[in-house]
């Protein structure tokens, strides 16, 4: 039985997938439908915002699974959305289907914890290391340090964020100089009683294939589960 696998009980996952095609929604998600039917999840699929305003099919969810880029949230999807991570249902992704989307609805993002700003052009080459002192958090736990070749996002965050692995980034890719800065690029969060997992890998599919990259990926969402 994987590690994946669940208790034995039926869980309900919500896959909310759109918005920009270059971050090939339907595909990314399509990629980890395996998985969580393998850890006991019945996955419902939606890719209509409208959903996030059914309160009852959300609080009757223990995940939502989001890759929706540089979308736009009513005041009643948003305020369903995040009531319902508030109340417990868990919140997971990557990447643009996370950070950069919604940035006008500010609870939205006070939740997410995250807004991305900017990448370098093109796919960077470069190393993610796993955060020391979390190295034994179940999303991490046994993972080496990797290295990537995609977007390198440079992101607004807070503290409220716990960072499990993280990359240095040159501010000097945007033109501003100045040293090397660490940037996030797995977190998890607390959002009332409900837990968050954001990862920033995931522009291509390729990029979530890596045996790293798709088990730590893998285990966020389950994670993030109620």
């Amino acid at each position: 039985m994987s590690e994946l696998s669940g208790s034995g009980r039926e869980r309900r996952a919500l896959i909310v997938r759109g918005g920009w095609e270059g971050h090939v929604p339907v595909e990314a998600t399509e990629l980890f439908l395996p998985s969580l039917a393998e850890a006991g999840f019945a996955v419902k699929i939606s890719e209509d915002l409208d959903v996030y305003g059914d309160r009852e099919l959300l609080a009757a969810t223990d995940l939502i699974v989001q890759c929706w880029s540089m979308g736009t949230l009513t005041d009643e999807q948003s305020a369903g959305l995040v009531s319902a991570v508030h109340a417990g249902t868990g919140f997971a992704g990557w990447h643009g289907g996370i950070v950069s989307t919604f940035n006008k609805s500010l609870d939205y993002l006070r939740m997410v914890g995250g807004l991305f700003l900017h990448h370098p052009p093109g796919f960077q080459d470069y190393r993610v290391t796993i955060v020391p002192e979390h190295a034994g958090h179940p999303i991490v736990a046994g993972l080496d340090d990797f290295d990537v070749t995609t977007e390198q996002y440079w992101m607004l965050t807070d503290s409220l964020s716990t960072v499990l692995a993280r990359t240095r980034i040159e501010p000097g890719n945007g033109g501003h100089g100045g040293d090397p800065v660490d940037m996030p690029v797995v977190w998890t969060r607390r959002w009332g009683a409900g837990k968050i997992f954001f990862s920033a890998i995931g522009h291509r599919v390729a990029d979530l294939t890596p045996p790293t990259v798709r088990t730590l990926t893998e285990r966020g969402l389950v994670w993030a589960s109620r």
